[in-house]
């Protein structure tokens, strides 16, 4: 029941002159039953006549995505371009730095209510889809911060499910930059020292998660401005070595014989 269409792209530099660089970017596009992420899982809408309001995009839809990488050594020590020798070339020779950078867009979620009016068991109810025409984008971030607009979505009150399709917003996109710099020192002919040094999210760049999405729970202030409850960003992706989504510095030594 799924549905992936996609134009991927590649350049490469292959490993010449010193450095070497590669650059992939895929534009695709993703349709699916919602609830549906494994062979395991059931569709949201279970109720045979109304099983067509599953039809949506992937919950892993992922629009655009780019990855490059690149390696470089540095033009110092015998056989360089600079520094060829003495204790210049000695400290500045066989010096390497490689990155990783990623970039793409965020993930689909649906705009959810309580389901108490539906009173239909094991289904999943929408929010009511308000006025037409796209949902603005505010981009707040943080708790009492909106995301999107929050008055274009209300909750269902009757026996029915909500007019908002499922997975109709995106998430908060990624852009990841991985650093390292290596050194490698010659023992012997046959045993060799490596110095690692590397930076996980080397910008310190937070990785934003989706916004919280039941539109049941808006809270407004006394004057009818936003004050919390849906479309609240409070956490991140996780996407980050082992877990960890802020700036991780790794040292190490290889040594090969």
């Amino acid at each position: 029941n799924s549905h992936y269409d996609a134009l991927q792209a590649t350049l490469e530099r292959r490993f010449s002159g010193g450095y070497q660089v590669y650059v992939a970017y895929t534009w695709s596009k993703c349709t699916s039953i919602a609830g549906i992420g494994n062979s395991g899982d059931e569709p949201s809408i279970k109720i045979p006549a109304y099983y067509h309001l599953n039809r949506s995009l992937c919950g892993i839809e992922t629009p655009h995505n780019l990855e490059a990488s690149a390696i470089y050594e540095l033009p110092f020590g015998r056989g360089k371009r600079w520094a060829t020798g003495g204790v210049a070339g000695a400290l500045a020779s066989g010096w390497q730095i490689n990155g990783l950078l990623s970039s793409y867009s965020g993930n689909p979620f649906s705009v959810s209510a309580s389901g108490t009016s539906l009173n239909a068991p094991r289904n999943s109810q929408r929010a009511d889809l308000v006025g037409s025409g796209p949902v603005k984008k505010l981009g707040g971030v943080g708790a009492g911060m909106a995301f999107y607009d929050w008055t274009r979505f209300a909750p269902v009150t009757e026996a029915r499910f909500g007019t908002a399709g499922f997975n109709i917003l995106r998430g908060p996109g990624l852009v990841n930059l991985d650093l390292g710099i290596f050194r490698r020192f010659d023992l012997t002919e046959r045993m060799k020292l490596e110095f690692r040094a590397e930076a996980f999210n080397a910008t310190n760049t937070p990785h934003f998660s989706n916004p919280s999405n039941n539109i049941s729970n808006l809270r407004l202030n006394a004057d009818g401005t936003f004050r919390s409850g849906v479309f609240e960003v409070t956490g991140v992706r996780n996407t980050g070595r082992e877990g960890i989504d802020e700036r991780v510095f790794r040292f190490g030594l290889r040594l090969s014989f």
